[in-house]
């Protein structure tokens, strides 16, 4: 198993997650930037720039989402398909529900 990959498991099945590596990274620089919009809150900055940086953090959130569940349709979500996970392919539906909210 590389660095950027690691076993995930749903009832007795295991898959791997190729962008590992690159979510933690992006996980990185989105907790960065959302430290930064707080000491801008903190040194009461103009609210609109305020505004203007946390729509980039959210931006960054989505993006870093559009990557994991990638990684879930073409790893995890084939095999449930091909294994009958049926509890795998329903947290699948869940979490795209609250995404979605």
């Amino acid at each position: 198993m590389g660095d950027n990959e690691h076993k995930h498991s749903h009832g007795q099945a295991s898959h791997s997650h190729t962008q590992q590596k690159n979510v933690l990274n992006r996980l990185s620089k989105a907790v960065g930037h959302l430290s930064s919009v707080r000491v801008m809150v903190e040194d009461g900055r103009d609210c609109a720039e305020v505004l203007i940086q946390l729509s980039a953090v959210r931006s960054a959130i989505n993006g870093i989402c559009e990557i994991i569940l990638k990684d879930h349709l073409e790893n995890c979500i084939v095999d449930a398909v091909q294994t009958g996970d049926k509890q795998a392919l329903d947290e699948l539906k869940r979490a795209v529900e609250l995404l979605m909210k």
